[in-house]
C-alpha cells in the first residue's frame, strides 16, 4: 500500500510539472499583461533601479563550472581548446592534447564527470562573502559553455543531473539570503550560439558537433555556419532558461554578459534578441512587482536602451561622476575569471581604492572570485576578501547607503573610463587623491594614502571653492582622538594623528555647521 501511495504521489508530481510546462506561456502572458510594464522600451525604461542596489555598493559573484576542471589559461578554455593556434595566454590546443589527449578523443564534454565539487559548501561561501562586506552575491548560473549550474527541467546538462549532482544555484540562493545578503545570478548563455563555431569541422571530429550533445537545450549549440543569425528556437531556449532561473530562485539582481547586443563583435550590426529581451524584462519586472520585490537587471554595451537596466562596465569604470547608478564587474584575479593554476590575485589595498573611486562616481563594484574545481576558494583570494571586509567594518559608513557629492574627488591621478579601461588604468593613487561620498548631514573625504607631511589638504573645501561650507567637526574613522584643522582661502588642512591609523584608504567624516 505504501509503494502504491508513493507511485501515485510521483505520478501527481510529474503531472504537475507537465501541466506547469504546458500552461507556462499562458501564465507568462497573464503576468506580462497585468502590468505595470509593457513589452516595449518606452515602458521598460521607466523601471527604477532598486534603492537597495544604490545602497549596497559592493557585491561578489563566482565564475565556477566545468571550465574550472582544466584550470588553465582562463575561463575561455572550452572554446580555445579546439583552435589550433597560439593565443596571448598560450596554445590551448597544444596544452589540452599534451595534458588530456586529442580534443577529438577527449572533448570538453568529457570534463563534466570530473567536475565533482566535493568540497563545495554554500554556507561557507556565503559566510565568507558576509565577512568580506558584500551586500549582494551569487553565482554564474550558466557560462558560454552551455552547462547550467541549477536544477533545470529544460536540459540534462546541468549541475543536478551531471557533475556535482547538486543544485548549486539553489544552495547558494538559500545560504546567501540566510546571511541577509541580496541574491544575484549572472547569465552568459546568449554567447553560446557562436562560442564553439571555430570547432565546427567538415569531418565532425569534435564533440561540439555530436547531435546528442547539441541543440537549443544541449551543451553545445546547433551546428551552423559562422556568422549565421541565432535561430528562433535558440533564442527561445535562451528566454526559457532565463525565466526558469527567475521562477525557481527569484534573484534580486540578474546580470547579463554580452551576446544580446546589436553589434556582435566582428559580425554585422543586428539585434536578433530584440523581442525576447523586451518580453523577458516585462515578465521579470512585472513578476517582481506582484511579489513586492525590488529587482534590477545589469547589462553591458548597448544590450538594452539606457534606463531599462543598470549599465555595467566589464573590467572598467566611469572617469567622471555619473547622474545614474552604474556597475563595474571585475575579477579578484588579474589573469582569469575562473580559477587557473597561474592565478595572480589582487591585493585588498588595490581593490579598496577601486571601490572607493567607483562609489564616489555613483557606481557599485561587483567583484568576481573563481573557486577551484573542488569547490574550495583559494587561500590568497580569501585573504584579499577578508582584508576588504576588515576595512569595511571600520569605514563602511562612508560606502554603504551613501550618495555622490557635488564632485567625485580631487587629486593628480586620472583614470581612463569605459569598458576594459582597467587594462590602461594601472594607476597608483597617492595621498593627495581624495574621493567624496555623502549621507544626510555628513561629507566623507576618503584619502587614498597617508600623507608623510602630517597634513591632508582638501582644495574643494577651501573658502574660495564653490563648494565651501563652514565646518563644525571632523573625525577620522577608526581613530578615537580629536583632530585639528584650519580653513584658508585655498584649502582645508587637517592635521593627521602622529601614528598612521589603518593600512588602506582613510576616511575623514566632516560635519558642516548648517547640516
Amino acid at each position: 500500500m505504501k509503494r502504491t501511495t508513493q507511485k501515485i504521489l510521483i505520478f501527481l508530481c510529474v503531472a504537475l510539472v507537465v501541466m506547469n510546462c504546458q500552461t507556462k506561456p499562458e501564465l507568462m502572458e497573464e503576468v506580462i499583461s497585468s502590468g505595470p510594464f509593457e513589452e516595449n522600451w518606452e515602458s521598460l525604461v521607466k523601471h527604477e533601479d532598486p534603492e537597495w542596489f544604490r545602497d549596497a555598493k559592493f557585491g561578489i559573484y563566482t565564475h565556477w563550472g566545468v571550465y574550472s576542471v582544466p584550470a588553465w589559461g582562463h575561463e575561455w578554455y572550452p572554446r580555445k581548446m579546439y583552435i589550433e593556434k597560439k593565443f596571448r595566454r598560450g596554445n590551448y590546443f597544444k596544452y589540452h592534447t599534451e595534458k588530456w589527449g586529442d580534443p577529438a578523443e577527449f572533448g570538453y564534454s568529457d570534463f563534466v564527470p570530473l567536475f565533482t565539487a566535493e568540497k563545495f559548501d554554500a554556507e561557507e561561501w556565503a559566510a565568507l562573502f558576509k565577512q568580506a562586506g558584500a551586500q549582494f552575491a551569487g553565482p554564474v548560473a550558466e557560462h558560454h559553455d552551455g552547462f547550467a549550474m541549477w536544477d533545470s527541467d529544460l536540459t540534462e546538462w546541468d549541475a543536478m543531473d551531471k557533475g556535482p549532482k547538486r543544485d548549486v544555484v539553489g544552495e547558494l540562493a538559500r545560504a546567501i539570503r540566510a546571511q541577509d545578503i541580496k541574491f544575484m545570478a549572472s547569465l552568459h548563455h546568449a554567447r553560446k550560439w557562436w562560442y564553439f563555431e571555430d570547432s565546427f569541422r567538415e569531418d565532425h571530429r569534435f564533440d561540439t558537433q555530436n547531435p546528442d550533445l547539441a541543440g537549443p537545450y544541449g551543451m553545445f549549440p546547433p551546428i551552423h555556419e559562422a556568422g549565421d543569425a541565432p535561430t528562433p528556437a535558440y533564442m527561445k531556449a535562451w528566454e526559457e532558461k532565463t525565466i526558469e532561473v527567475v521562477d525557481k530562485y527569484h534573484p534580486d539582481l540578474l546580470w547579463f554578459d554580452s551576446g544580446l547586443e546589436r553589434v556582435k563583435f566582428w559580425r554585422e550590426a543586428r539585434d536578433d534578441f530584440q523581442d525576447y529581451k523586451k518580453r523577458f524584462l516585462a515578465y521579470y519586472y512585472n513578476d517582481a512587482a506582484q511579489r513586492g520585490q525590488d529587482v534590477g537587471v545589469a547589462y553591458k554595451h548597448d544590450d538594452f536602451p539606457a534606463g531599462a537596466g543598470i549599465l555595467d562596465f566589464e573590467r572598467g569604470r566611469m572617469d567622471s561622476l555619473a547622474p545614474f547608478p552604474w556597475l563595474t564587474d571585475t575579477s579578484i584575479d588579474n589573469v582569469s575569471w575562473s580559477h587557473v593554476e597561474n592565478s595572480d590575485y589582487r591585493s585588498a589595498n588595490e581593490l579598496i581604492d577601486i571601490l572607493v573611486d567607483i562609489v564616489s562616481k555613483n557606481g557599485c563594484l561587483l567583484l568576481n572570485v573563481g573557486p577551484q574545481a573542488d569547490g574550495s576558494i583559494h587561500e590568497d583570494a580569501k585573504q584579499t576578501l577578508l582584508g576588504m571586509g576588515e576595512w569595511l567594518r571600520i569605514n563602511g559608513e562612508a560606502i554603504y547607503g551613501t550618495r555622490p557629492w557635488l564632485r567625485y574627488g580631487e587629486g593628480p591621478t586620472r583614470e581612463i573610463g569605459g569598458a576594459f579601461s582597467e587594462r590602461k588604468n594601472k594607476v597608483s593613487y597617492v595621498p593627495e587623491d581624495i574621493r567624496f561620498s555623502t549621507k544626510p548631514g555628513f561629507l566623507y573625504a576618503i584619502a587614498m594614502g597617508w600623507s608623510k607631511s602630517g597634513e591632508l589638504n582638501i582644495v574643494s573645501l577651501g573658502k574660495d571653492s564653490e563648494f565651501y561650507k563652514a565646518i563644525d567637526n571632523i573625525s577620522l574613522l577608526g581613530y578615537g582622538g580629536e583632530l585639528s584643522w584650519k580653513v584658508s582661502s585655498a584649502q582645508l588642512t587637517i592635521t593627521l594623528p602622529e601614528v598612521q591609523i589603518g593600512q588602506h584608504a582613510f576616511v575623514y567624516k566632516i560635519e558642516f555647521i548648517d547640516s
